[in-house]
């Protein structure tokens, strides 16, 4: 090209135009969005002073704005993406024309993306180049031939929607990749604002999507986002005087305060946030576009077998309220957030259970509709919530969906003091919320080493809740665990120990790593602040989730071999305080005496079914604190296979067991010095819909027992009917034998996770062990079931310790089938 300087002596030459980009960037008065669009303004009007200048009676010929400006979004530093467009005529005079365009811009030292197309090679170069076409969308004139600009932006909108099937996959692995090569935004301590996941080219890419017309994302919150990140690449370029994206630590406090705000927290917080509602964003879009690419790709066929009909949606039930439809967790027809407030939790529970998304249609109108908790919670939500925590992996993005309604700052209010909290350490993967869930990941695979998962998973979620306050957050986390906790309906035992391990959740890795194990003091310590067996269990397990939550450089096998030290050597310090013992079994009531005389007179089982009253209006509720359920007591004359038949029957008619007791129950001396009975006082509750009738339960119950009801089949028949979900990959069942835990009969502790009919396994299988149980203490804590089972040979008396240890181990095998 040969160069003109003719720029330089007229009106649109780069010193006026640098002098007024000078005081527009120093004016202290416009920032963000304003200051943006008047930079551009500015630019728009030198280059098309340039342009009119070069060719004041051009024909056939425009200059056109692409990418970030062609949107207008100029920072201080940002290149100018132009494209000069041309019909081909004469190549001469373009080429005179682009260098008298070009030059100045250089000139300046601005970095200049651009290129000189016909309409046919611009439409050819973006059907080839993915970034071409995406600049191309938003082609913005700017100078020339107008009617040549609108017919290629009208033919680039309509190749990028008539290729959208095939472009959109291209644009999502193209998403992906960058992510992997740039991480998370809203977690890195330097993060790329343009770069990474959650940054602005994923902001840009959504925008993409939308002018496919195949699937738009959620607009709450998305442009503020947007624009939150570019006012902070702004205050960077002014800060740095440099064009880059990435905040480095040394410069976040210079952009802080350029910014208006406290300090680099402040900042990186701010940015966390707005990555998080783009992230999301990018979530739901993607899932929505390759639904509906699925669904045109099967419609065809559809349409066939179903004779041109539209095809129905198949739904599922999930949970009371919640179904599936689509590959989401969607609300039931019959839902009605307003009228029931454990929902969100319910269905973000049932939601994560299964492996699926939830549907952000249906957290929006939860958000919009739900009426607030009591408190303290029901105790169905407080099951939920453990439900929704013992989850695994699917957690995180279903508490994501809550998250990006505002749903989890409603539910727990101390929550909002950790969102999006950054964490200054290079050991930390994660922000605090973030690491709080993680945590909950990690201990959702440790439920079955401790007796009390529930306890394990809420301080999961807790244990670092005290970093949005100052001072030691484990002192400051204790407060709020108490508080927490309570709401959360917990009784006043598991209250402090949830505090007791929120405030130690330290202890164990610190002592192991810094202490001499053998003084006798250092162990004594621990014990004094652990306090009982059952909370150092729990600890134990806290610790090592916390650990592998936190990142690759917090644990390791070393480090895990000292914990194991401390605790076996602290395990035997509080031995002696807390033996393990068999309950005392409580007297029998009066009505439970009652059934079991009549059911020695009848020879057949007799049973009641009583549900809980509706509870009021919160501040009325008296059932806040009750088990989870109904009551169900039977009482039956004792014989093999009671707890098999009982089992079976409840799950055929889809109860779940939330608690269950089983005793032998002696009959008074006047009716018979020889009798017994066995007595169930079980908790139940329906999966969904309501509670079957009680003539139809003990009606099933006595063809159980005589055989002539094959449950077997009849659950298998379900299961065939309504094949299993893929779900999360749950921890596999663990079967042990407590070891002196009672005189009388050996005790075999079942943790596996709650199924419709796994008790009926667990009864058949002891069945068939030819071992009998003398009594079952059973609970479901969220999603996992901890049962413990008294059981004895045929002659009444405790298992031989060989035969205890097959007895298990054969249980254990049949629950992994």
């Amino acid at each position: 090209m040969t160069r003109t300087d003719d720029h330089k002596t007229d009106d649109t030459g780069p010193s006026g135009y640098a002098a007024a980009r000078l005081h527009l960037l120093n004016e202290g008065a416009r920032s963000g969005p304003p200051r943006r669009t008047a930079l551009a303004g500015l630019t728009d009007d030198w280059l098309t002073g340039l342009f009119t200048a070069a060719a004041p009676t051009a024909k056939g010929i425009s200059l056109v704005a692409v990418g970030g400006y062609g949107r207008g979004e100029l920072s201080p530093r940002s290149d100018l993406d132009l494209l000069l467009l041309h019909d081909g005529s004469d190549p001469a005079a373009v080429a005179a024309l682009a260098d008298r365009l070009w030059y100045p811009v250089w000139d300046l030292g601005i970095s200049l993306d651009h290129s000189v197309r016909t309409p046919a090679e611009a439409r050819k170069t973006a059907g080839e180049d993915l970034k071409v076409q995406l600049g191309l969308l938003d082609a913005r004139h700017l100078a020339g031939d107008l009617g040549l600009t609108a017919g290629l932006r009208t033919a680039i909108l309509a190749d990028w929607r008539n290729q959208a099937p095939k472009r959109l996959p291209e644009l999502q692995e193209l998403c992906a990749e960058r992510a992997e090569r740039h991480g998370e935004l809203r977690f890195l301590l330097e993060p790329d604002l343009k770069e990474a996941r959650g940054g602005l080219r994923d902001a840009t890419a959504l925008r993409a999507v939308a002018a496919s017309w195949l699937a738009d994302a959620p607009r709450e919150g998305l442009a503020d986002a947007r624009r939150r990140l570019l006012d902070a690449r702004d205050a960077l370029h002014l800060v740095t005087g440099r064009a880059t994206d990435r905040l480095a630590l040394q410069e976040q406090d210079q952009v802080a305060a350029e910014l208006g705000l406290l300090d680099a927290d402040a900042l990186l917080r701010q940015v966390y946030e707005a990555a998080r509602v783009i992230s999301y964003a990018g979530d739901v879009t993607w899932r929505e576009v390759n639904r509906v690419l699925r669904a045109r790709a099967v419609r065809p066929r559809l349409r066939a077998m179903l004779g041109g009909g539209k095809p129905v949606a198949e739904r599922s039930p999930l949970a009371e309220g919640v179904v599936e439809q689509d590959g989401e967790a969607v609300l039931a027809r019959t839902a009605r957030p307003e009228r029931d407030p454990v929902l969100p939790l319910r269905a973000a529970a049932a939601a994560a259970q299964a492996a699926l998304p939830l549907s952000p249609h249906a957290v929006r109108r939860m958000a919009a509709t739900a009426r607030a908790l009591p408190t303290p919670w029901p105790a169905e939500a407080r099951e939920q919530l453990i439900t929704l925590l013992g989850s695994g992996r699917p957690t995180v993005d279903v508490w994501e969906a809550l998250e990006a309604e505002g749903l989890i700052s409603r539910l727990l209010p101390d929550w909002e003091r950790v969102r999006c909290r950054p964490q200054r350490n290079a050991v930390h993967l994660w922000t605090v919320d973030r690491h709080l869930i993680e945590t909950a990941v990690r201990a959702s695979a440790l439920t079955r080493r401790v007796s009390r998962p529930d306890l394990l998973l809420v301080a999961a979620l807790l244990h670092d809740i005290g970093k949005g306050w100052p001072g030691d957050h484990s002192v400051a986390g204790e407060i709020i665990a108490k508080d927490v906790a309570a709401r959360l309906g917990f009784d006043r035992a598991d209250v402090g120990v949830l505090a007791t391990l929120v405030r130690h959740h330290l202890l164990l890795v610190e002592t192991a790593t810094r202490r001499d194990l053998d003084d006798p003091a250092t162990v004594r310590a621990v014990a004094d602040a652990v306090g009982s067996e059952s909370t150092l269990e729990l600890l134990h397990a806290l610790t090592e989730a916390d650990a592998l939550a936190t990142g690759p450089a917090a644990w390791s096998t070393w480090r895990g071999s000292l914990v194991s030290d401390l605790v076996r050597r602290v395990s035997a310090v509080l031995a002696g305080e807390h033996p393990g013992t068999e309950p005392e079994p409580a007297a029998p009531t009066a009505e439970q005496e009652r059934l079991a005389i009549e059911a020695h007179r009848t020879g057949g089982p007799v049973l009641t079914l009583r549900a809980q009253p509706e509870p009021g209006p919160p501040e009325e509720s008296a059932e806040t604190g009750e088990p989870l359920g109904v009551e169900l007591v039977i009482a039956v004359p004792d014989q093999p296979g009671v707890l098999p038949a009982l089992a079976g029957v409840l799950a055929l008619h889809r109860l779940t067991v939330r608690t269950g007791g089983l005793r032998t129950l002696r009959l008074p001396d006047d009716v018979d010095d020889d009798g017994s009975v066995l007595l169930l006082d079980w908790r139940v509750a329906a999966e969904y819909g309501s509670l079957p009738q009680a003539s139809r339960l003990r009606a099933d119950l006595v063809r159980a027992l005589d055989g002539s009801l094959d449950i077997t089949s009849r659950l298998a028949e379900r299961d065939a009917a309504y094949p299993r979900r893929r779900g999360r990959a749950a921890p596999p069942p663990r079967v042990t034998v407590a070891p002196a835990a009672s005189r009388h009969a050996t005790v075999i502790e079942v943790r596996a996770q709650d199924a419709p009919g796994l008790l009926f396994r667990i009864g058949t299988a002891l069945e068939k062990a030819a071992v009998r149980v003398r009594s079952m203490h059973a609970s479901t804590l969220g999603a996992n079931a901890v049962d413990a089972f008294y059981v004895t040979s045929g002659t009444g008396a405790p298992l031989p310790p060989e035969d205890a240890t097959a007895t298990a181990r054969v249980l254990e095998e049949a629950l992994r089938a």
